[in-house]
């Protein structure tokens, strides 16, 4: 009886590891591990298809951030997506903002260029050069109609 106990006992601590293991797998891909501060940044798309909250945010194709909000500005009917991006992270204030395709069937993220300036986004800051998404149909359907028109 008591062999059956110590095997019970040494099971459960294995699977007690091996959770804690995944819990803190889940937190470093989600971003929510602690350490290392963040700072926002704002950029308006005119078409923001396939953006969402916790969509990446990637320089060079390196993720260094997440989207942490997305509204409609009133206003100006534009897609107001809000930055969170590493701090050692830093952007030239002429850095500009695309909405890309993960390929084919991937999802979106937004793909920032760094520019040249000596002056460095702070939080707050917007990004003014932005492009929205591109409708992978839209452009299908175009070409469509541009081949049959001829």
């Amino acid at each position: 009886m008591a062999a059956g106990s110590a095997a019970e006992t040494v099971i459960g601590a294995i699977v007690l590891v091996a959770a804690a293991g995944f819990i803190a797998f889940a937190a470093e891909t989600a971003d929510l591990s602690a350490g290392g501060d963040r700072y926002e940044l704002e950029a308006k798309f005119r078409k923001a298809d396939g953006l969402s909250v916790g969509t990446d945010v990637r320089v060079s194709g390196v993720k260094v951030g997440t989207v942490e909000a997305l509204e409609l500005d009133p206003t100006t009917y534009l897609a107001v997506a809000r930055l969170s991006l590493d701090s050692e992270i830093e952007l030239p204030e002429d850095s500009d903002a695309r909405i890309e395709s993960d390929g084919l069937l991937g999802g979106n993220y937004v793909a920032i260029t760094p520019g040249a300036s000596d002056f460095m986004l702070i939080s707050g800051d917007e990004i003014i050069n932005t492009q929205g998404s591109v409708s992978l149909i839209d452009l299908i359907l175009k070409f469509g109609s541009s081949v049959g028109g001829e």
